[in-house]
């Protein structure tokens, strides 16, 4: 991967050879159909994915895409992740392997239905877990 700075997660697919950026294209259309009203951005200088802030993030290295969710996320789907997990909220997907792309499905609409839970109201400030009365 060039150290380019990215704009759109386009140019950062097109840096990588042509069987990743399969998978990297496969992994996008399955985050977006999870979650069909997340904005894609680049964070990180990475992939990211936002509602209501951060959903998840993706990156392709030499041997593994990595996918950062949430630790909530990682312990809600633990069984079918153990071989996957690489600490809190990082999984790591090899390249040589399948992405499973029905499990980061079910994933990132976990993900979504937590910062749905989280999202400011009128006359709330968000905090973790539930949203906070401000009072004038």
């Amino acid at each position: 991967m060039n150290k380019t700075a990215f704009h759109t997660i386009d140019e950062y697919i097109a840096t990588f050879p042509e069987d990743v950026q399969q998978k990297l294209a496969a992994l996008r259309r399955t985050i977006r159909a999870a979650a069909p009203q997340a904005q894609e951005v680049i964070n990180y200088q990475i992939p990211t994915y936002q509602l209501y802030g951060n959903l998840v993030h993706f990156a392709a290295y030499k041997k593994h895409i990595g996918f950062y969710g949430s630790s909530e996320a990682a312990e809600e789907f633990r069984d079918e992740l153990s071989r996957f997990m690489t600490g809190k909220g990082t999984l790591q997907f090899p390249l040589n392997e399948p992405l499973p792309l029905k499990l980061i499905a079910k994933i990132v609409r976990f993900r979504a239905k937590e910062n749905r839970a989280l999202r400011p109201t009128a006359g709330t400030v968000p905090t973790r877990g539930r949203a906070r009365i401000v009072k004038d």
